[in-house]
């Protein structure tokens, strides 16, 4: 049997019923807030990709600009000197690479031949027992088949050189927004937090602070993942003696930018080559090296060095990859995780702002303020002001 109904019962729904509306009107705004955002992103995507690579690439100039510039060098020398030597040692990688690669290209292709070869026979033998006339009407229909789309084929073709000279451009622009940032961007947030407000200030400052050590730390602890995983895949490459060494080493460095999917198509790089050059158990040494050095760096090294800096799951790094590459393919999963690390920064700074903890008030009990005259404003640091009590 049923309850009798309470005498506030009818007033209690209306009251929940209201509660549900205006939740629900809420969400309906800020899904449709997001989805504007998002829309509004899309098509400036052009623009902030540049952007957000030459701040990346900012991160790493930095340091060594802002060594020459309390040396007393001047901002746009320091600036240029920095970038060039960059550029000098990205030159520098890639002379050493080349010739490796020219000089073992065409042994490795002759190589592949005699591989291929090698599994025709197999494929001519127990259990398969395929004659070599099947083989050939299989080698035959996929000859059609590429010819067929021999159109389709080459518009794919014509997309990609497209994408690598649009990714060309990107680079050229962002290495030269990276140069304006370097030179100028101690003058960003003050102008910034002049524009905000003096109450706001302290926010902005804070905030911007930590979004940078944010992306520095993402490229510090990158490349030392990077460098280590290189470093031993490169050795035991060197020891079972597989060529293209030094290319597939800087493969893997730089396929540590992009997590979880760089390392494995840099691995699987590695092996193939493996496979082609000395067989096959080679190629499976080679992956278990690969394998190894892979769950000592995801289990042990990667935890370590993210806990001096932002801490993401596991599952929040490969959903973040996942995302950004189904949206952005590889700049987005290059992407992807900075962009959550930087989400995670603004949430916890929000979450400490509603919960009265001060985030912006340094260490030291001191905050940013805005100083200055109509030549200009500057930050300052001062005392903070005492917090109400709680309740």
């Amino acid at each position: 049997m049923a309850p009798a109904p309470g005498w506030r019962r009818g007033e209690r729904a209306r009251a929940a019923t209201r509660a549900l509306a205006i939740g629900s009107a809420q969400l309906l705004l800020i899904a449709a807030a997001l989805v504007v955002v998002g829309w509004v992103l899309g098509r400036l995507w052009v623009v902030l990709l540049p952007i957000i690579l030459g701040l990346l690439f900012a991160t790493v100039l930095w340091p060594p600009t802002r060594f020459l510039r309390r040396h007393g060098w001047p901002p746009a020398l320091a600036a240029a000197v920095v970038l060039l030597a960059f550029l000098a040692l990205i030159g520098g990688v890639i002379a050493i690479i080349a010739p490796q690669v020219a000089d073992q290209v065409t042994e490795l292709a002759d190589q592949a031949a005699d591989g291929l070869e090698q599994v025709q026979q197999w494929l001519q033998g127990p259990p398969f027992d395929i004659d070599e006339e099947q083989i050939g009407q299989y080698v035959d229909q996929a000859i059609d088949s590429v010819q067929s789309n021999a159109s389709n084929i080459a518009g794919y073709a014509a997309t990609g050189a497209s994408a690598l000279g649009n990714g060309l451009i990107n680079l050229v622009l962002a290495l030269v927004l990276a140069f304006f940032f370097i030179k100028d961007g101690p003058r960003w947030v003050p102008w910034l937090a002049a524009q905000t407000g003096p109450r706001a200030a302290p926010h902005v400052a804070a905030l911007s602070q930590k979004t940078w050590s944010t992306l520095s730390e993402f490229i510090k602890q990158q490349a030392l993942v990077g460098f280590v995983d290189a470093f031993f895949i490169g050795l035991g490459l060197w020891i079972l003696d597989v060529p293209l060494v030094i290319p597939l080493a800087v493969l893997t460095f730089f396929g540590a930018f992009i997590p979880i999917i760089g390392a494995f198509v840099a691995g699987a790089f590695a092996v193939l080559i493996a496979l082609v050059d000395e067989g096959f158990t080679v190629a499976l040494i080679v992956f278990g090296i690969v394998l190894l050095v892979q769950q000592i760096e995801g289990n042990v090294l990667q935890p370590i060095i993210q806990g001096r800096g932002f801490n993401l799951h596991a599952a929040v790094v490969i959903l973040a990859v996942t995302a950004g590459s189904s949206l952005a393919g590889i700049i987005g999963a290059f992407l992807g995780v900075p962009v959550a690390a930087l989400i995670a920064v603004v949430y916890r700074y929000t979450r400490d702002v509603l919960d009265g903890r001060h985030p912006e008030v340094a260490g030291d009990g001191t905050h940013a303020r805005v100083a200055g005259d109509d030549d200009g404003a500057v930050l300052t640091r001062g005392p903070a002001a005492a917090a109400p009590p709680a309740g």
